[in-house]
């Protein structure tokens, strides 16, 4: 078993995998391997620019592939919408909160981004944070930051450069860190990332033992919110390089998706809401069909009627928004940004 980079949360995000396998199957002996990836060198360039989808990614699957491994633990965000052949998701963890967080420098504590000074600099590597805020917060300047969370939290402390950074919730509460979140971002604030705060372990796409073993794993709500997340960025063809933004619900029933593209500095935004019925039995799904991946997802234990519909609905809402006009609000967003 892996973990991308040797970075605390990683190591963090694994553990706690880990631990719940060794509940599930006490017998087991679990031994995990600690790896650095392509991404975690590149700590000096804006994500958005590296333009490599499987930054984070490529040496885990190589481990894979060559059994090194058996499974590797992931933020489901750094997932791309497509995995390599012979590659599965065979599970999706219980996801954390999804939403954004602002960590404040300590001169700011007890603000919100409203109260700030104009022209206060914000930290954030994320064009899809930073294209949000810019339109609600137009008095504040946004600056890429890059490195591991410890990385950024220092560079935040200890300079004067930041008033504030932007984060994952998920990832500081993870951390143990959750007593520096100073203000949650609201949906209405701050759409979050396709898969935010949600763990995934990837696996060996025909090493069934495996994806047996791990499925025990899957939480049914965050894989259908999930899946329907990742068909509609799929279906938009967006990226790290690209905003784009969602916001999912589960409700009696009711699969509720929200998704939005945004030119780079927020002026320029189309979003909207649908939602499908996911309320269909587990069948007994064995057969020709027992490997069907939805999105790179395989969740044999989720009812097979309810993963179509959650993609179908990414799907739909993603052809609404290429209708209005998403696809130029993104390919210029693209090109801005392969220029920065």
């Amino acid at each position: 078993m892996a973990e991308p980079d040797a970075a605390a949360l990683a190591r963090i995000q694994t553990d706690s995998v880990v631990e719940m396998l060794r509940e599930l199957y006490p017998d087991l002996r679990f031994e995990i391997v600690a790896m650095s990836t392509t991404g975690d060198k590149i700590l000096d360039t804006a994500l958005s620019k590296i333009g490599e989808k499987s930054l984070f990614t490529k040496e885990l699957e190589n481990a894979l592939e060559r059994n090194e491994v058996d499974l590797v633990v992931h933020s489901l965000k750094d997932l791309p919408t497509s995995l390599p052949p012979g590659f599965t998701i065979g599970a999706v963890c219980k996801r954390e909160n999804p939403l954004d967080a602002v960590v404040f420098h300590p001169k700011n504590c007890g603000k919100t981004l409203s109260l700030l000074p104009e022209k206060s600099v914000i930290g954030t590597s994320s064009l899809r944070r930073a294209a949000q805020l810019k339109k609600k917060f137009p008095q504040l300047e946004f600056r890429d930051i890059r490195g591991n969370l410890n990385t950024r939290l220092k560079k935040l402390d200890e300079k004067e450069d930041f008033s504030a950074i932007i984060l994952a919730a998920a990832g500081l509460k993870r951390m143990g860190w959750e007593n520096r979140i100073g203000q949650l971002l609201s949906p209405e604030d701050c759409l979050y990332a396709v898969g935010q705060g949600a763990l995934a372990v990837e696996v060996r796409a025909k090493d069934q033992e495996i994806l047996n073993m791990v499925s025990a794993l899957h939480d049914a709500d965050t894989v259908l919110r999930c899946i329907a997340e990742r068909a509609f960025m799929k279906h938009l063809e967006g990226g790290c390089s690209v905003p784009v933004a969602v916001n999912t619900m589960l409700k009696d029933g009711q699969l509720y998706l929200t998704g939005a593209v945004y030119s780079l500095d927020g002026s320029d935004s189309l979003k909207e809401t649908m939602q499908t019925s996911v309320n269909y039995p587990q069948q007994n799904e064995d057969g020709p069909n027992d490997d069907v991946q939805h999105v790179g997802i395989t969740a044999k234990n989720v009812p097979g009627q309810a993963q179509e519909a959650a993609e179908n609905l990414g799907v739909e809402l993603a052809s609404l928004l290429l209708s209005k006009g998403a696809k130029h609000i993104l390919s210029v967003a693209r090109q801005l940004n392969d220029a920065r």
